[in-house]
């Protein structure tokens, strides 16, 4: 692959923080360059942060804009990180306004900063599916790769899981 990979923060569980003072979970920056540093990714990667939300208070606002930045940009490759509630959504307006790249959406069931998250990993999953995918809108998560239109985080389990064809 050549040139960069866009990626677009947007928060959700991935990027949360416990306050202490509060026994809330916030925002505060996003932990992407750390966590690139860290896995020392030698990848060519453009982080924008969009916005700092958790998913289920995300708006179809928020969801254009995230549309908009994808189709403006001038990469073919997006990962976007996002809150796992609601992430089948906002693919869903993806596919249908910036098809033509490949979109990747991942995130996390446990916060970065609690250290035993699940985010490293998938991030690692997204910036390497992102380059190998053809143009789609896809999520991966825990090691799985599924098109947009054909998963559902299983509730109960908190797994990402292919839509049982019926």
């Amino acid at each position: 692959m050549n040139g960069a990979i866009r990626l677009f923060v947007t928060g959700g569980t991935f990027d949360k923080e416990y306050d202490e003072i509060h026994g809330t979970l916030d925002f505060r920056a996003t932990h992407i360059p750390d966590m690139l540093a860290m896995a020392r990714s030698r990848i060519d990667v453009r982080i924008r942060t969009l916005m700092m939300v958790d998913s289920l208070e995300m708006t179809e606002a928020d969801r254009a804009v995230i549309a908009d930045n994808c189709r403006d940009v001038p990469e073919p490759h997006i990962v976007i990180t996002h809150g796992t509630d609601t992430m089948v959504e906002t693919a869903r307006v993806l596919a249908e306004h910036a098809s033509d790249k490949t979109i990747v959406l991942t995130g996390a069931m446990i916060p970065i900063a609690f250290g035993s998250s699940d985010g490293l990993f998938n991030l690692g999953g997204a910036l390497t599916a992102v380059q190998v995918l053809p143009p789609g809108v896809y999520i991966i998560m825990n090691g799985c790769v599924f098109p947009w239109d054909n998963v559902q985080k299983n509730r109960e389990t908190g797994v990402f899981e292919a839509v049982e064809q019926g």
